[in-house]
């Protein structure tokens, strides 16, 4: 795995795109500060820029690097969900503006995931994380059903399996900062 690790913070460092297993489905990622390595991903999933994606984060500092105000329910629905969950918040900063949707909010999830979480660990900045699919088809389950259009458009490809795969995206939860919740994705 820290061979994996090392090849993939390489080719993010360096501006380019991965494909890696997380808790839930396969993603698509890269810097989270990187507008140009975002848009790489905009292009490939054939994705309007209008609809952002979410991006992984494997501490609390990371969080408050990110958002200045964290609601307090915010830590309550992360403490206890018992899946992966995205969570919805207002007025990112210090991330790359063509994340962050047109009403200023930003989805994150906080992951656990041995890889992606060794990977932050790293690059010490968020991940972004989005499907592996052309933007409109369905969520591919496993490998097998990752197009070639995908596999062949990003930079690197990380060779490990991951058993522990949910096959369902996560779960999303919209947390205004004046305390409202909306359950997008349950």
């Amino acid at each position: 795995m820290n061979e994996e690790i090392h090849k993939a913070f390489e080719v993010i460092k360096n501006g380019g795109i991965i494909l890696y297993p997380t808790e839930t489905v396969w993603g698509i990622g890269c810097d989270a500060t990187n507008p140009e390595a975002v848009a790489k991903i905009y292009a490939l999933k054939q994705r309007e820029e209008s609809k952002s994606m979410i991006v992984l984060m494997n501490a609390e500092k990371m969080m408050y690097n990110v958002f200045k105000d964290i609601p307090e329910v915010a830590w309550q629905i992360l403490d206890l969900s018992e899946k992966p969950t995205t969570l919805i918040l207002d007025n990112p900063r210090n991330i790359a503006p063509n994340l962050i949707a047109p009403d200023k909010t930003l989805g994150i999830r906080i992951i656990k995931e041995p890889f992606a979480f060794k990977l932050l660990e790293r690059m010490k900045k968020p991940l972004v994380s989005t499907s592996a699919n052309i933007s409109g088809k369905p969520t591919p389950m496993n490998f097998k059903e990752i197009s070639q259009e995908i596999i062949k458009g990003v930079d690197y490809v990380v060779n490990l399996p991951n058993e522990k795969m949910t096959g369902k995206p996560s779960a999303i939860i919209k947390l205004t900062n004046d305390s409202q919740v909306k359950i997008i994705r349950k």
